[in-house]
Order: C-alpha cells, then sequence, then structure tokens
C-alpha cells in the first residue's frame, strides 16, 4: 500500500547543463518546484450535428519553476548558469532537470530546458522568493510506482 503521506523532503531535484549540474533543493520555499504542461494534450472540434471529434496533441512542452527562498545559496548557482547560456545560442536549451519523490515513486524528467527570463527581484522589510522559470521542450511524467491498471 503507497503511504498517505507527503513531505518535501522526499523530493529530489537536479539541474544539469552547460555551466553545472547541482541539487535544486537546497533552499527551495513552501512554493517547492512546479511542473506545468503548456498545451494541451488534445482538443475537441464539434461538429454541426453535434457530434464530437478528439484530436491528440504530441506536443509534451511545459514549464518548470523553481522557487527558492532570497538567501538559498542555489541562486548564484542558477545566475552563473544564465550568464553562461544567455551568452551564445550554443548553450541555450541544452538543460534536463529531473525531480523525484522516492515515497511515492513520482519521476518528472523536462528535457531540452531553457531559462525563459531573470525572475523577478524584490528587497523589501521581509525576504522574498526568487522563482526561477524555465521552458521545456519535453517533459516525461511518471506518477507513482505502483500505477493501477487501465485494462
Amino acid at each position: 500500500m503507497a503511504a498517505q503521506s507527503y513531505s518535501f523532503l522526499d523530493v529530489n531535484a537536479s539541474i544539469t547543463g552547460p555551466g553545472g549540474t547541482f541539487a535544486l533543493g537546497s533552499g527551495a520555499a513552501e512554493e517547492g518546484i512546479t511542473i506545468d504542461q503548456t498545451d494541451d494534450k488534445t482538443s475537441l472540434i464539434m461538429g454541426a450535428d453535434g457530434s464530437g471529434m478528439h484530436s491528440l496533441h504530441a506536443a509534451a512542452n511545459g514549464i518548470v519553476t523553481v522557487t527558492l527562498l532570497k538567501t538559498s545559496p542555489v541562486n548564484q548557482l542558477l545566475m552563473a548558469m544564465y550568464n553562461l547560456q544567455s551568452a551564445t545560442a550554443a548553450y541555450t536549451g541544452q538543460n534536463v532537470i529531473t525531480v523525484t519523490d522516492q515515497e511515492r515513486g513520482d519521476i518528472v524528467v523536462a528535457s531540452w530546458c531553457a531559462f525563459r527570463k531573470l525572475p523577478p527581484l524584490a528587497y523589501a522589510k521581509d525576504g522574498n522568493t526568487q522563482p526561477w522559470a524555465f521552458n521545456s521542450a519535453q517533459i516525461n511524467y511518471v506518477l507513482g510506482s505502483g500505477a493501477p491498471s487501465l485494462t
């Protein structure tokens, strides 16, 4: 039986690309890591008679956002990668971001990732977070190692 509890402590994330390979979880804020598929997987066209036709799309692209505390040392590492990869197209879009949850059996691999832009920078009374967003051309998901059979 799968565990009925969750902890971000069970989640591991890393980035590999021009300029470095390192863990992304250090100093992660409560917002953590968000993976969002950009394009719809299907579309539906309705006929004049009320019948419908589904179209399956091949796209598996999306956005991976890693939200770090302002004080996380990972911000400095990502900034160095950003600067290197922004200098030439030869380094752009070569990052791989991997996220796993060992208790759930979840594995997410985002390939062909590129920095979207620098995160918003704010200075205020209370420290803030740094949301680093990446465009990914291909995101593969496996949620749970004991996924039920569809048959």
